[in-house]
């Protein structure tokens, strides 16, 4: 079985095109996607075609960084940041907004904090201790910028 899938190039490029298609929904960042479209391009040609190793290598790594090129932006901007006035409404959400410690802040003032019901992994520039109640300053990504709350 595991001959007969490296001896199919274009069985090995769909499935690896699949694999890191289904790897987009796991991680942030809308990075990988062209990687999958990369690799499943490169099973279409092994398809209709017998490319050698290397002419496959160049023909996914091309596809992937051109595609990641040409429509990254635009995608990115059509499914998760639809405008700037959406972007500061999903920023507004947090910013200001206070949230309770659920761990102890490591050395490197890094820990949890609980918002709105979901626990979220935060950073803070001084430590925090569990049971603290901060104020979100900013946030990146999945992680949330916070201050001790001034009371």
């Amino acid at each position: 079985m595991i001959t007969e899938f490296f001896s199919n190039p274009e069985v090995f490029w769909l499935v690896i095109g699949l694999v890191f298609l289904a790897l987009e929904f796991a991680l942030t960042g809308f990075f990988i996607f062209f990687f999958g479209i990369g690799a499943c391009v490169t099973g279409i040609v092994c398809l209709f075609g017998n490319p050698s190793v290397d002419v496959q290598i160049i023909i996914f790594l091309t596809v992937s960084v051109l595609s990641l090129l040409a429509f990254r932006k635009m995608i990115r901007k059509a499914f998760f940041f639809a405008g700037d006035e959406e972007s500061k409404n999903i920023e507004n959400e947090f910013t200001g907004k206070n949230a309770v410690a659920i761990t102890d802040f490591d050395e490197a003032n890094r820990g949890r904090v609980e918002f709105k019901g979901t626990s979220w992994t935060a950073q803070a520039n001084t430590h925090v201790k569990a049971g603290q109640v901060v104020t979100i300053i900013d946030k990146y990504g999945i992680t949330l910028k916070v201050e001790l709350k001034n009371e």
